[in-house]
């Protein structure tokens, strides 16, 4: 029988599979749960469904809340465990092997009707948590469901294809032919596109969200990255939902992860949310920021300023003095990716591109060209030459100064590495985005001197959601004439910045000694 004094619990001594499927503590499922109605935990008739079971402990401590609470309704400890085990909670493994574990955590048997669970009633040995391998379903190049590329996840049957099947049922009603009160988990996060992980990798915690909506609960909890909230690969649409829904009543945000997944790195953190079907009020956020500080709020997630959510509250009055002007967007001079075409990995692999004749020293009529080499923890900036003719994104940029902005920094920092100013005549990889292009000298060193204020930094972390950087970083960002320098001081008074939005940004955003320039080797 379950045990709430139970100590220890074996679940802590777990190691998450992957970066992708990381476990969700004791602790953590149940400040989740609470955010639910008492009532449920005495509702005999009240249905529960993990859709992505990895050790099972949502359900475990949904189990242990319902025992508890039918304790009148349904004396009998035997028979209350069965009613619950058999009539109210339910799971769909993400693996055959969390399957199992899933099973051991609700039923103390991987096999649901063996001779050791403590459930007298099932007759097959999956018991209510279900696992069925499924396959992605191919158009052209990837799947329809996830979206996944084919290249690199169609495998033979005995492989692992992570085609989960709450996100690859054509009919997820279907799956246990019932409808479900409440719907909680912590779904897989990202899978490789092909290219890599990371930021790299393709998202596909959104998939679940949606489709749980689809069987219409009356709740919805789920843990997943803060990604969505600014940006993500792929979920423009879905932050467009997320932020209109109304139904949204409660979101609980941490900036830093490891305050849910203790020894995990997540850009940009997480969040848990509960959505609540047919509710129409304001969303109650609690925000707790790096260095600690918590605040709430009660708000529509949806404003008039941006397209992405506010985070932080106390962030909303100094962005909405930043875009009272109506002054173009910063990111209006900031290039898209890539801006010439040179791949990030030109320096380390350049056989890779024959029809790039890549010097390490000056060569008449050559392109100066600044890049990364090395590996990932030990790379650095350099400096080649090359041919003109290779530059696939030609502009009059090449011909005139400019800025270069690292494309990738930890999304933790307000403090951006070195920005280089880019005299006429030279290019980048895609290991920066390009800032301009100015006429003069002086407008690119004025333009530096803006970058450099802690106000600029201040917008720009407010909207940074992840490790890269994006022409859209820079969207809160108010753009400015670049025919003088530019301090704090100045930007405050333009403003109109109270002390206590002076002294956020002041504590917030760290100062940034270091000054643009070339580089070498």
């Amino acid at each position: 029988m379950f045990n709430k004094d139970y100590n220890p619990d074996v679940l802590t001594c777990l190691a998450n599979l992957s970066n992708d499927e990381i476990f969700t503590s004791a602790k953590v499922a149940n400040d989740m749960l609470d955010l639910l109605p008492k009532s449920l935990w005495s509702d005999p008739k009240a249905t529960f469904l993990d859709p992505c079971c990895k050790t099972g402990v949502f359900l475990r401590e949904i189990v242990k809340r319902l025992i508890d609470g039918l304790k009148d309704i349904i004396p009998d400890e035997f028979d209350r465990v069965n009613h619950i085990l058999t009539k109210q909670v339910f799971g769909i493994a993400i693996t055959e092997l969390t399957g199992l574990v899933s099973r051991r955590t609700l039923y103390c048997s991987k096999y649901a009707n063996s001779e050791f669970s403590n459930c007298s009633e099932f007759k097959d040995a999956f018991g209510n948590i279900r696992f069925v391998p499924c396959k992605h379903t191919w158009k052209d190049k990837n799947c329809i469901y996830c979206g996944v590329n084919k290249k690199t996840y169609e495998r033979p049957d005995e492989l692992e294809a992570h085609a989960y099947e709450f996100i690859h049922a054509g009919k997820v009603d279907e799956l246990f032919k019932m409808r479900f009160d409440v719907i909680v988990g912590n779904p897989p996060y990202q899978m490789s596109d092909g290219g890599g992980t990371g930021d790299s990798a393709k998202p596909i915690y959104h998939f679940f969200i949606q489709q749980a909506k689809k069987l219409q609960p009356k709740y919805l909890l789920m843990i997943v990255p803060s990604r969505w909230m600014k940006g993500g690969k792929g979920l423009d649409s879905f932050r467009k939902e997320m932020i209109e829904d109304k139904q949204m009543k409660y979101i609980y945000d941490f900036e830093d992860a490891s305050e849910c997944f203790p020894g995990t790195h997540i850009d940009g953190g997480v969040n848990y949310f509960l959505w609540q079907k047919g509710y129409t009020g304001t969303c109650e956020y609690h925000y707790k920021a790096l260095d600690g500080t918590e605040n709430a709020s009660h708000r529509y997630l949806k404003t008039n300023l941006s397209d992405t959510v506010m985070r932080d509250y106390r962030q909303l009055s100094i962005i909405e003095k930043a875009v009272k002007f109506k002054e173009d967007k910063f990111s209006k001079i900031a290039s898209s990716r890539n801006p010439f075409g040179y791949y990030s990995d030109l320096f380390n692999n350049p056989e890779k591109y024959p029809k790039i004749d890549l010097q390490m020293s000056s060569k008449k009529g050559y392109l100066k060209i600044y890049g990364v080499k090395g590996k990932k923890g030990g790379s650095k900036r350099v400096v080649g030459f090359v041919n003109p003719d290779s530059v696939l994104k030609l502009s009059d940029d090449v011909s005139k100064y400019k800025l270069y902005f690292s494309k990738a920094y930890m999304t933790t920092s307000t403090v951006p590495p070195e920005i280089i100013i880019g005299e006429p005549g030279t290019v980048c990889t895609e290991t920066f985005i390009e800032l301009g292009p100015f006429n003069t000298l002086d407008e690119a060193n004025n333009c530096l001197s803006y970058i450099k204020t802690k106000f600029f930094r201040a917008l720009l972390f407010y909207n940074r959601h992840s490790l890269n950087i994006s022409k859209e970083s820079f969207e809160l960002i108010p753009l400015q004439s670049f025919d003088k320098s530019w301090a704090d001081s100045e930007l405050y008074e333009k403003y109109g910045l109270t002390e206590q939005e002076i002294s956020y940004i002041e504590n917030m955003v760290k100062p940034m000694d270091n000054v643009g320039g070339d580089i070498s080797e």
